[in-house]
């Protein structure tokens, strides 16, 4: 009878194995047939259920519904019910000892499958943490790194990209802004094969990338996640596309050198995309040349009133304008004769004619190097 009240307690709670509810239906019916609580031994061993459900996928609320369902079809087939116009006050008391023993079972069953899920959950962490910075170091055994991504829903065979997002407020896992950016990928191109974790306060996303509509997508989403960028509040940097884990230590690293680009470069775009900064990849292959063609080109603009800055600004926006004058001066709030008295300065001081064609190369290539070195912010000598 009590395997039959099991079975059909098991098909209510969904299916699930009918072996969890262990020695709890003949617990059960001994504690009423003796008028008693259930024994502590016995309480604490639910606990133990609990803790192997957990352990075993089993839904919290399936167990517990494993466990109520017993109780009431175990209840019609107790003796003292079967002759209840014998002794009334016999049910009641056979009553509480039921609900007693079943509120203590399910009590304890709750407290093994909670401990045991916070330590699954401290485990997979652990574990996720340990994955990203051997993933990210790229000092992993190659084979190895394959197969415990899976586990991460990561197929790294095909072509990734990593994202990097550094802000005033360092990230850490399980904070509003890591749960925002996670919901906003949900429905994306990359949902079903990213990771998003967190790395020396910085976000990270790892995510598929089969073309450059997908990085697009990925960087827009994040965009939106984390708000306007008001006061540099959030910059990131975008690395370029690649397929197996060391092309997502290359991404990693190219994403964290456009987000430094992006905030030496002042770009108007909070999200620094590695594709479209090669040219400065180029600069700052030989740091020593890079610097030294600054040195050479601009050192003398050091030496005026107000510093470099000014000279570097208009120098930039005249070419971003085509070598147009008046629309340098509307961009940078100066009157026409402003910006012919700035150029006219860099060519007595530094022999550069910015106006003509084949100085152009040379002078250009000296503002991207000084821009990308942070030349102009550095202090004399």
């Amino acid at each position: 009878m009590l395997d039959r009240v099991a079975a059909a307690a098991a098909r209510d709670a969904g299916g699930i194995d009918a072996a969890l509810l262990d020695d709890f239906l003949d617990a059960v019916w001994r504690a009423v047939a003796a008028g008693r609580r259930l024994p502590a031994s016995r309480v604490r061993g639910y606990r133990r259920v609990g803790e192997d459900a957990a352990a075993g996928g089993v839904a919290l609320r399936a167990l517990l519904d494993l466990y109520l369902s017993a109780a009431w079809r175990l209840w019609r087939q107790l003796p003292v019910v079967q002759a209840a116009a014998e002794d009334p006050q016999a049910v009641v008391t056979a009553g509480e000892v039921l609900l007693r023993a079943t509120d203590d079972a399910v009590a304890s069953l709750t407290e093994g499958y909670q401990l045991a899920r916070r330590q699954l959950v401290r485990r997979e962490e652990s574990d996720r943490r340990e994955f990203v910075d051997d993933l990210l170091a790229g000092t992993a055994d190659v084979t190895g790194l394959l197969r415990r991504a899976q586990r991460f829903a990561l197929d790294l065979s095909g072509p990734h990209a990593v994202l990097v997002v550094r802000a005033a407020e360092p990230f850490a896992e399980g904070t509003p802004a890591v749960t925002t950016v996670e919901r906003r990928l949900q429905g994306s191109a990359a949902d079903a094969d990213a990771l998003v974790a967190t790395k020396d306060g910085a976000l990270v996303v790892v995510f598929a990338a089969p073309d450059r509509d997908a990085v697009a997508e990925v960087s827009s989403r994040v965009r939106e996640a984390l708000g306007r960028p008001d006061g540099g509040r959030w910059r990131a940097g975008v690395g370029r596309r690649g397929s197996g884990p060391g092309a997502v230590v290359s991404s990693y690293d190219e994403a964290r050198r456009a987000l430094d680009l992006g905030v030496r470069l002042r770009l108007e775009d909070p999200v620094a995309d590695a594709s479209d900064l090669l040219v400065f990849e180029v600069l700052l292959r030989d740091r020593a040349a890079a610097r030294d063609l600054v040195e050479s080109v601009l050192a003398p603009l050091r030496d005026v009133r107000g510093g470099a800055e000014p000279y570097l600004a208009t120098i930039e926006t005249y070419f971003d304008t085509g070598g147009n004058a008046t629309e340098t001066a509307r961009r940078l709030h100066l009157s026409v004769r402003a910006v012919t008295y700035r150029l006219a300065r860099v060519r007595r001081l530094t022999g550069v004619d910015a106006t003509r064609a084949q100085d152009r190369f040379g002078l250009q290539a000296a503002v991207l190097a000084a821009r990308a070195l942070g030349w102009s912010t550095e202090p004399p000598g």
